[in-house]
């Protein structure tokens, strides 16, 4: 099995800093890249049979898709902010194009597509509101990007990112989704990268299964990204240290339905 924890690097000639394929990962679906760019860099690239989704994680740039040109998107100083990221839907058998404005953290999010069946599109921000779930140190606040409950908008991609303020848990009480037994649960395939306030911090993420046959707790930084090939995966922030991360999943059907561990359900009551 592929290391479930794979570290940042400095940024390559194209601003790349980490890559994740299908390959390196031992999986099918999900596939992640993560450019930090300075002003006036360039990425540009052909999706092939897959679709992506360009998640502005911080800062401003111009994107263009086909015959689609997406000016000024993005905008916020990170990802802490009290604000949704701006993102650009590119399907598959598409070239597209992201030019930054500023200094930017892009987010490229992928899975398999269907050349010839969707349409760039926008997906502001301020569409996207933010959910608060659970309570006292089970408190978490999430933002649908691009959820499996909204139909027709990717073949599939479900991507949404997770605020988890200090001391607290998330991804809690542990759930798996790695089976495909829709509609009790669906096989999921899922990364998360991580981001820490203030940038010095670090966190816990645990990967493990009933039956032991896998079983990792990762110390995560800044920048970090996991992998969640099965099993549960909740994540734990220290004391005065926030802890945001952004989720992609994908698998055979584009649908999110999971299993809670049995000996924890009773946190849900």
């Amino acid at each position: 099995m592929a290391d479930l924890l794979v570290r940042p690097t400095p940024p390559d000639g194209t601003g790349k800093t980490v890559s994740i394929t299908p390959q390196s990962a031992g999986w099918t679906y999900v596939g992640f890249d993560l450019y930090h760019l300075e002003a006036g860099q360039t990425v540009e690239q052909a999706t092939g049979d897959q679709e992506v989704l360009l998640v502005l994680v911080a800062g401003s740039a111009d994107v263009a898709a086909a015959d689609s040109r997406f000016e000024g998107v993005g905008g916020r100083s990170g990802p802490f902010d009290d604000a949704s990221p701006d993102s650009v839907y590119v399907p598959a058998g598409t070239t597209y194009r992201v030019t930054a404005r500023s200094t930017v953290d892009l987010a490229v999010c992928a899975a398999p597509g269907k050349p010839g069946t969707r349409n760039p599109a926008f997906i502001a921000g301020a569409s996207v509101p933010t959910e608060t779930r659970g309570e006292g140190t089970n408190t978490r606040h999430v933002r649908n990007i691009l959820p499996d409950h909204v139909k027709d908008i990717a073949d599939s991609l479900i991507v949404v990112e997770v605020i988890t303020p200090s001391g607290c848990w998330s991804s809690y009480p542990p759930h798996k989704h790695d089976t495909d037994d829709v509609p009790n649960e669906s096989y999921l395939e899922e990364i998360y990268y991580h981001r820490l306030d203030p940038a010095q911090g670090f966190a816990f993420q645990r990967v493990y299964t009933d039956s032991g046959d896998l079983d990792e707790t990762m110390t995560v930084h800044d920048g970090d990204v996991t992998l969640v090939p099965k099993g549960y995966h909740p994540c734990g922030a220290p004391h005065g240290y926030a802890l945001y991360y952004l989720n992609v999943m994908a698998g055979p059907k584009r649908i999110w339905k999971f299993t809670t561990q049995e000996q924890h359900r009773w946190l849900l009551k």
